[in-house]
């Protein structure tokens, strides 16, 4: 665990991602109470998993993400970076779409990685980033360490999740709608 992370929210944020285990879904909206997204996070939870209000709020998830990146100030050099960062989100929705959230969360990953140098820089590869988020901002901080929880889900095993199996689709589900309803509220 990131001894950076505030003393109150360090056992919830264990939780999130136990050590040797799968996360789990109670965990999950423990977690989401603390990011400020608690009360939209629990409605989407119990909404239908393809119904329209979730319909309606991933468009609202996909025009913020497209506002995030397009708005992001970057260097020329990096302006290529923001373009194929775009096109990855169709892949993202379709994994959504079709209620594959293991791939879906994978992407999202990825995409999340790529945010978060668009934001800031090569900082956000360094060993201290969550360190230097939870400076600017505890919530914000918190999300980043989300981020880079997911993405060692999968960095683990060459793709395999840690202990989540294809059965937990829900957990999975879980995991991915932290992160699209934290931006979409961003």
């Amino acid at each position: 665990m990131n001894n950076a992370i505030p003393e109150e929210y360090r056992s919830i944020a264990e939780g999130l991602f136990p050590p040797g285990k799968g996360p789990g879904v109670e965990a999950a909206v423990a977690f989401a109470d603390i990011l400020g997204i608690g009360a939209e996070y629990k409605r989407l939870l119990a909404g239908q998993k393809c119904g329209k209000d979730l319909q309606v709020f991933l468009g609202h998830f996909q025009n913020n993400l497209d506002l995030l990146i397009q708005k992001t100030w970057v260097e020329k050099a990096d302006e290529a970076r923001k373009e194929k960062l775009q096109d990855r989100i169709p892949g993202l929705m379709n994994a959504i779409e079709q209620e594959d959230y293991s791939a879906a969360l994978r992407e999202f990953s990825g995409i999340l990685e790529e945010l978060a140098y668009l934001f800031f820089g090569a900082q956000s590869s360094k060993d201290d980033f969550t360190e230097y988020t939870l400076r600017i901002d505890t919530q914000m901080g918190l999300f980043w360490w989300y981020g880079g929880q997911i993405g060692r889900l999968y960095s683990q095993e060459k793709g395999k999740s840690l202990g989540v199996s294809d059965v937990d689709k829900d957990v999975f589900r879980a995991l991915l709608m932290i992160g699209i309803c934290y931006l979409t509220n961003f």
